[in-house]
């Protein structure tokens, strides 16, 4: 299939250990890019590795919301740095997560918006984690808009979510979640169905969010064919011809 790529993953974690080799090659032979996350110090760190090690791989590094009390300036200065690199191509991933609530919703905001300063002195593209946090993670990004673009990483919200997003300048990334055909996911999937081609971009998400009929194992950027191709379905698009609008989608945002 053309055109393919993957704007999430995490190829650094443990899951990977035992196959990284052999996976990150037959990564290469299928995906135009992929963006590789970060969500503290170390797993950034690990993002620009694999991005000077592999042409295909991009990095992004970031503070994730569940790591906010971690953040120091020091740790701020250093993600800046980071950011600068040939091979960064964005800020993230950074947001809100009011599911885990590992730190209070004050804590989290603080350290978003100071990230989302950076992005935006640094002119780059952001990758929002929003997690039981819909309102909030909008009201942080109206305070940037015309400032910072990005994308909302694995879309969970609604159609009026959906819509606001797009008027502040992000697309919204699908995930495996889109192949789940459970009663309860029937209404994100209609929504996905009558959304824009153009705001939508694909990832997995890997090692998590595994899409059928994968779906509880560890998933796989090799998996991000069923999340194109369902999204097309949805559609009543061709696969191809999605990809081709998304990935053009993908390349803007990023820069590739």
């Amino acid at each position: 299939m053309k055109n393919l790529y993957d704007c999430h993953v995490h190829l650094n974690l443990p899951q990977f250990s035992l196959q990284r080799d052999l996976l990150l090659e037959e990564c290469g032979k299928l995906l135009d890019f992929c963006i590789n996350v970060g969500f503290d110090e170390k797993s950034s760190e690990e993002s620009l590795s694999l991005a000077y090690g592999y042409p295909f791989i991009k990095a992004a590094v970031g503070i994730h919301p569940t790591y906010a009390s971690s953040s120091t300036p020091r740790l701020l200065e250093r993600i800046s740095a980071m950011l600068l690199e040939e091979e960064t191509v964005a800020l993230g991933e950074i947001g809100l997560d009011y599911y885990w609530m590992k730190d209070p919703p004050e804590v989290q905001k603080a350290v978003f918006e100071e990230q989302m300063e950076i992005a935006a002195k640094q002119k780059k593209p952001v990758l929002i984690h929003d997690r039981e946090a819909h309102d909030d993670t909008l009201a942080v990004l109206k305070i940037f808009k015309g400032r910072v673009r990005g994308v909302l990483h694995s879309f969970s919200g609604d159609e009026t979510m959906a819509k606001k997003a797009a008027d502040l300048g992000y697309y919204l990334s699908i995930s495996g979640p889109v192949t789940y055909t459970n009663k309860k996911n029937a209404l994100f999937r209609s929504l996905v169905s009558s959304l824009p081609p153009e705001w939508l971009l694909i990832e997995t998400d890997s090692p998590y969010l595994a899409p059928v009929p994968f779906r509880g194992k560890t998933n796989s950027p090799l998996y991000v064919a069923y999340v194109a191709r369902e999204i097309a379905s949805l559609k009543q698009m061709e696969p191809e011809e999605f990809l081709r609008i998304s990935r053009r989608s993908a390349k803007d945002i990023f820069e590739i």
